[in-house]
């Protein structure tokens, strides 16, 4: 807010008589002045929201106070999206003025894993694309006001590598507003944590691929083709997660074994185990209702706020966009144009488990639906180029379609995108 300061008198002329404050104008300024105080915050996201040219929600400002200390709630708490425009159908538009958001270079928490240019990806084509609803526009991220909101706050992403790849770039678009001295990432077994100190606040992700107990669970070994989850123990991860006041939850490609998937019954340290192999839907349904009973039990909806990131496409198979049968997205540099694309590497039926369970609920969660902008985008994944897990053989290195990530996306790149979406529907839902 701006302060009204007074001016230094006169000296010519300090033995005036000076006239008498009129007591309803001292009235009226102490009132101003509590109103300020109070209030002023609420001001200034009103000037904010104006000044960007978004309509402010009045509704979320007027429901702030959350507690007898009059904490503020820093963002718009709304059970579901009601109306208004579809921040999921739209277009890719280039865009050399905004994009990237950040420089891959200058953000030092990317993972070898994703840092294409530095592994030799010739060209950057796939940083300079933005979304594009039909029919409105989508928030331009502002990291300030991110900040500001997570003040004192926790935010957690839970789920597998590439919920941490959206993690990693929400890092990203943050870090370079806080000095070296006041951040730090540590990792400490399935938990990293990204500490901002100036703002007590931080950004965590935790490794869960299936949010449920599994044989998975180990944050570095975890490549087991046999995977197996236990029924009904979502608290052996979901006591790490107690306290979070932004939650963004993701799960399917690790549930993407075959056709059926095996649920331990008992427990893991069990001599005989009782397993029961049930279609991959069933699994899946299940552990989308663990979830969200979990949230029920442990998140106030008028306090948090709770997301689900749909399923992260994958590129392995370029003969789904007419392209050769035994490619996939190894050299591709362009996007897919067909609106209507959908690879055979997303399950639909996934979706549509997705889609029966949240359309359910009256758990408070908004779903970022990522899946079909993302699957136009078969040029940004990592790709070769990437640091490997394992030495290249020369069969390998004779053949790069035979090691190409098509799961996995290059930083910056599509990913800022999936924040772009998670900040707007944050604070304009």
């Amino acid at each position: 807010m701006y302060r009204n300061e007074m001016k230094p008198p006169n000296p010519s002329s300090s033995f005036r008589k000076s006239p008498r404050l009129s007591p309803y104008l001292f009235s009226l300024l102490a009132f101003i002045v509590v109103v300020t105080i109070l209030y002023g915050e609420d001001f200034r996201c009103i000037l904010y929201q104006l000044d960007s040219g978004t309509k402010p929600n009045l509704s979320s400002i007027s429901k702030t106070k959350k507690n007898s200390n009059n904490e503020k709630v820093a963002f718009a708490v709304r059970k579901t999206d009601q109306g208004g425009c579809d921040l999921f159908k739209g277009r890719w538009v280039w865009d050399e003025s905004t994009r990237p958001l950040y420089e891959e270079s200058e953000c030092p928490y990317i993972q070898p894993q994703l840092t294409c240019l530095e592994h030799g990806r010739p060209e950057r084509n796939y940083q300079y694309w933005r979304w594009q609803p039909d029919g409105c526009s989508l928030a331009s991220f502002n990291a300030t006001m991110m900040l500001e909101a997570l003040r004192g706050k926790r935010m957690m992403f839970v789920g597998d590598s590439l919920n941490r790849g959206q993690y990693v770039s929400m890092v990203c678009l943050l870090h370079s507003l806080i000095p070296d001295h006041s951040k730090s990432m540590e990792t400490s077994g399935s938990l990293t944590i990204f500490t901002a100190k100036d703002y007590n606040a931080t950004i965590e992700f935790y490794w869960a691929p299936f949010l449920l107990e599994s044989n998975s669970d180990d944050a570095v070994i975890h490549r087991v083709s046999d995977r197996v989850v236990r029924k009904g123990s979502i608290n052996k991860h979901g006591r790490h997660w107690k306290g979070v006041d932004i939650m963004v939850f993701n799960t399917y490609l690790w549930w993407m074994t075959g056709l059926d998937f095996k649920i331990l019954q008992g427990s893991f340290d069990d001599e005989v185990q009782d397993i029961a192999e049930v279609s991959t839907e069933v699994a899946y349904e299940m552990g989308m209702k663990s979830m969200l009973r979990w949230v029920k039990l442990n998140m106030d909806p008028n306090k948090t706020r709770v997301f689900f990131t749909s399923m992260s496409p994958s590129h392995a198979k370029s003969i789904d966009w007419g392209g050769d049968p035994n490619g996939n997205c190894y050299n591709e540099t362009t996007m897919i144009e067909d609106p209507q694309y959908w690879g055979s590497d997303t399950r639909k039926s996934i979706m549509q488990v997705i889609d029966k369970v949240l359309s359910r609920t009256k758990v408070s969660i908004t779903f970022l639906n990522i899946t079909q902008l993302s699957s136009y985008r078969k040029d940004a994944h990592t790709s070769i180029y990437k640091k490997q897990w394992n030495p290249l053989t020369p069969e390998q290195l004779a053949n790069p379609v035979s090691y190409a990530d098509c799961v996995h996306w290059c930083l910056p790149g599509l990913q800022d995108t999936w924040n772009e979406l998670l900040f707007h529907k944050l604070f304009y839902p």
